[in-house]
């Protein structure tokens, strides 16, 4: 998991989806999930998260996740800073 100028890529996923109730973790409608992007760094990817979660700050059903990839490729490889999978904003 490196790039070609040597530096380790930790890909990051964003996702997000309105979620059936505020007590729960199921989303209201999986066909309907937006996906924001994979991003090659978890700074990235908290950018994105937090742009997103920014836009739907008024729908409190809206949630949006970073999911730590290279955790799930290689869960050998430890953790990359900032906060566990699951990290949410809405």
């Amino acid at each position: 998991m490196t790039e070609e100028n040597g530096k380790q890529q930790l890909l990051h996923l964003v996702f997000g989806g309105e979620l059936s109730s505020l007590a729960g973790m199921n989303f209201r409608d999986l066909d309907a999930l937006d996906i924001v992007g994979i991003f090659p760094d978890f700074k990235s990817a908290e950018k994105a998260w937090r742009a997103k979660a920014q836009e739907t700050v008024d729908n409190a059903h809206m949630r949006y996740f970073i999911v730590h990839l290279h955790r799930l490729l290689d869960p050998s490889a430890g953790s990359s800073s900032g906060p566990g999978t699951g990290t949410e904003q809405g």
